[in-house]
């Protein structure tokens, strides 16, 4: 892979910022898909877990683009942010991590651009006033952040995730979370499980109720049984009504990938994972980007729940 995660890149010129910024992105998904069967990609693709672990709801374009630029980013934040919510300043001569950040402005009901815009279309709703539109997103614009090892100032306050070194309450809060996921979740113990070296099973529940059913065999390792609960999961929310045999293996590495994202976050140890990308192997660009999609999206509706 031409992409490496010792190589950076910076989008300092202002002409050719947002270009340059795509480019990127799109640079890095044609790349991996080159190598999917290189141990390469694979470093690449969990390096970019990493990230994306850190910036749960960020969106894989934004994460990419902060593992391009400053892998090691912990916490970003806008210039004036950093001042205002933080007390801390950004340091003389650092340079900006560049995001993509959404517009939101009013919008035509109908071909939901701004008014500006919508003067300069073809479209001719004139039903309400432009003043009387809904505010909706129209865009996005490249956005200067800065990583608190940009910065010096006060100290940020401890977060509290519950689950440093081990796995704390994490299973009982998956449990919970199992509800407003719409799964039916179920831990059998050892000696009743009869899905032989399985560690999780992910199935309807009945011909009448379409909800997933996730089961898993209970162990004294609540590390592994959360992570194969949030494995399930998002098999449950991704996989559940994808009937091809092709996509099995191709889906293991995404609900994989979330169980990382999701362990990483929650302070798991997950030095063992590894990533095998070679199932993507006959798979277009457009296709990985809709994966990586899926791996951010779950990853963030997952941690959204354990955070509530």
């Amino acid at each position: 892979m031409a992409t490496t995660s010792d190589s950076s890149v910076s989008f300092d010129e202002t002409d050719t910022r947002s270009d340059e910024m795509n480019s990127t992105i799109k640079q890095w998904v044609d790349d991996l898909v080159a190598g999917v069967d290189d141990a390469q990609a694979s470093e690449e693709f969990q390096e970019w877990l990493d990230v994306q672990s850190r910036f749960h709801d960020y969106s894989y374009r934004n994460t990419l683009l902060i593992k391009r630029q400053c892998p090691e980013a912990t916490r970003v934040a806008g210039y004036r942010t950093w001042q205002e919510d933080f007390d801390r300043h950004v340091q003389e001569g650092e340079s900006a991590i560049w995001i993509w950040a959404p517009i939101i402005t009013t919008q035509c009901p109908e071909c939901e651009n701004s008014p500006s815009y919508h003067e300069n279309s073809d479209c001719d709703y004139d039903q309400t006033p432009p003043e009387e539109w809904s505010k909706g997103l129209v865009g996005f614009r490249p956005a200067p952040v800065f990583d608190i090892s940009q910065t010096d100032g006060e100290p940020l306050p401890e977060l509290d995730t519950e689950a440093t070194g081990d796995a704390g309450n994490l299973v009982s809060r998956l449990t919970d979370a199992a509800d407003e996921l719409g799964v039916t979740v179920r831990i059998i113990p050892a000696d009743e499980w009869t899905h032989g070296e399985a560690k999780g099973t992910c199935k309807q529940l009945s011909l009448v109720d379409m909800q997933p059913r996730v089961e898993v065999r209970d162990r004294e390792n609540d590390a592994d049984l959360a992570r194969t609960l949030v494995h399930e999961y998002a098999h449950a929310l991704l996989h559940f009504d994808v009937d091809d045999d092709t996509e099995r293996s191709k889906r293991e590495v995404e609900a994989e990938a979330v169980a990382y994202v999701v362990g990483r976050y929650c302070g798991l140890d997950t030095s063992g994972s590894a990533f095998y990308l070679a199932a993507w192997e006959s798979d277009d660009p457009e296709i990985v980007r809709e994966r990586l999609g899926r791996i951010s999206r779950i990853s963030t509706e997952i941690i959204t729940l354990l955070e509530d």
